[in-house]
């Protein structure tokens, strides 16, 4: 418990900032404000950094696809919203949903096979799994997919038991708290969704 509290204490700052902007983009993208991209780009931005410093050569990546997201997402819901429902929500058959799991797998282990063979990183089939399941659930938040809060809840869970594990304990915690959120995003937008799928609002955009 003494160990865990000094390496809390010797958290960098930039870290507790990254985490609080990670946070903030959490809270936001629940309540489909498009803040949400900003806090992103800007979280992404800190975490680029402090990843690559762990060794954690996937994540790093990931950050500079999350940058590129942070941009195109604020575009799609700036273009899929509409003044009187604001952000528009839209849905995954179970067939998408299966297929986008087999390539999560794949990816993975593909991914996780090469970091072993050519590279010194920590953690490489769990750091891939978390990249690739988050560059898809990230695609899927930005396409506006109500699914993507369940996608969350997964590699969420993965991911702070990684960052745990690399001692990036706000981090950590940061996404243990995720979780709480995730799950109470997932019931508001599909309260959203019923509301925007009644007869006299405008219908939701085909995915």
């Amino acid at each position: 418990m003494q160990e865990l509290l000094s390496q809390l204490l010797a958290t960098s700052p930039w870290e507790v900032a990254a985490a609080a902007l990670g946070l903030a983009y959490l809270v936001f993208a629940v309540r489909r404000s498009l803040w949400c991209w900003l806090c992103a780009f800007m979280s992404t931005g800190i975490y680029l950094v402090l990843f690559a410093r762990q060794a954690l050569y996937m994540q790093s990546v990931l950050q500079v696809f999350y940058l590129a997201m942070a941009v195109y997402g604020y575009l799609e819901w700036r273009k899929g919203r509409t003044p009187e429902h604001g952000v528009l929500i839209r849905s995954w058959s179970l067939r998408q949903h299966c297929l986008t799991a087999a390539m999560v797998v794949a990816a993975s282990v593909v991914n996780g096979w090469l970091l072993v063979r050519y590279t010194d990183a920590a953690a490489p089939y769990i750091d891939s799994f978390v990249m690739w399941g988050s560059i898809v659930t990230t695609f899927m938040v930005a396409r506006r997919l109500i699914e993507n809060w369940l996608y969350w809840i997964v590699f969420d869970s993965v991911a702070a038991w990684l960052y745990f594990s690399q001692g990036l304990l706000v981090t950590a915690l940061l996404f243990i708290i995720y979780l709480g959120i995730v799950v109470h995003g997932y019931f508001v937008w599909r309260r959203d969704r019923s509301i925007q799928q009644t007869p006299s609002t405008t219908a939701v955009a085909p995915s």
